[in-house]
């Protein structure tokens, strides 16, 4: 029985891929005016934007432990291996959640085969985490080669990302109200990274047009092989911009193997409307 992959609603993937390769999503809660919603369920991140952009402050909580029980008890039941592949444990409690629930299914099921994984990765750069272990799984490689080849990739993928607005991500404590107030007065746009699972500051730049360069820079110092490997845009509400940052690669690598997608609600409330997230391997896996 092909191993069951699990991820949770920030991995950003496309239903179209969720459904392609097998792949269960479990949704984080979205709480907006008064109402809670399940990401990627019953609201969408357009929505979430729109709200953020007349004023409204979202929140987010992750799945409870008996939705994780319920959700990974219905395979190990029928006797099938479970891989969940977390989102980063360093931005979401989704990881802890899920550790709970396993300990209470592995008394349930002490034959069954549970595994869970700190990806320490977001959007879509766990998204392509969560894809490549679900093509392995679909084609029927044993659990130890779907976390190995799992593993690589979350070890590797490289997240570049901006914010068009520095006030979200004020009001989720990565950035202080004076550096919020100044940067959104002097139009800078800062770049941030991933390391370790944690949101870094790599860098600022003074206006948007510089900023989707300096992305391209910053993947041609940290990239290899970007000519042949499958590179994912995710974008909080701009197409347009997303898509002009894929024409940059395009033109510079020859590489159409790109995927767009919006940031999804329960990741799009943090980081707001106009982000821009660029995500590819530093050594493509072979």
């Amino acid at each position: 029985m092909n191993v069951k992959i699990i991820a949770d609603s920030a991995c950003d993937l496309p239903d179209s891929y969720i459904e392609q390769y097998e792949i269960e999503r479990i949704p984080l809660t979205v709480h907006l005016e008064g109402q809670d919603y399940k990401d990627a369920v019953d609201i969408q991140s357009k929505t979430v934007y729109d709200a953020m952009r007349d004023g409204k402050e979202p929140k987010t909580s992750q799945p409870t432990p008996h939705a994780f029980k319920e959700m990974m008890g219905s395979y190990l039941e029928n006797g099938q291996p479970v891989l969940y592949l977390a989102f980063s444990s360093q931005l979401s409690g989704t990881y802890q959640a899920s550790t709970i629930a396993a300990e209470e299914l592995k008394e349930t099921y002490p034959n069954s085969t549970l595994e869970i994984m700190d990806t320490h990765c977001a959007s879509l750069g766990y998204g392509l985490v969560v894809l490549r272990a679900a093509q392995a799984a679909q084609q029927g490689e044993s659990l130890e080669q779907v976390k190995d080849i799992a593993r690589y990739h979350m070890d590797h993928m490289e997240h570049i990302f901006t914010v068009d607005d520095l006030e979200y991500l004020k009001r989720g404590g990565r950035v202080s109200k004076t550096a919020a107030f100044v940067g959104t007065m002097l139009k800078i746009k800062p770049l941030l990274h991933v390391e370790d699972g944690k949101l870094i500051p790599l860098e600022k730049i003074r206006g948007s047009k510089k900023v989707l360069k300096r992305m391209l820079e910053v993947m041609e110092e940290r990239g290899s092989d970007l000519a042949n490997q499958q590179i994912a845009i995710s974008h909080g509400d701009d197409l347009e911009r997303a898509e002009q940052l894929a024409e940059l690669i395009k033109e510079q690598y020859g590489n159409h193997q790109i995927l767009i997608h919006p940031v999804g609600s329960s990741i799009g409330a943090h980081s707001g409307p106009g982000t821009i997230a660029l995500f590819f391997l530093n050594t493509p896996y072979k």
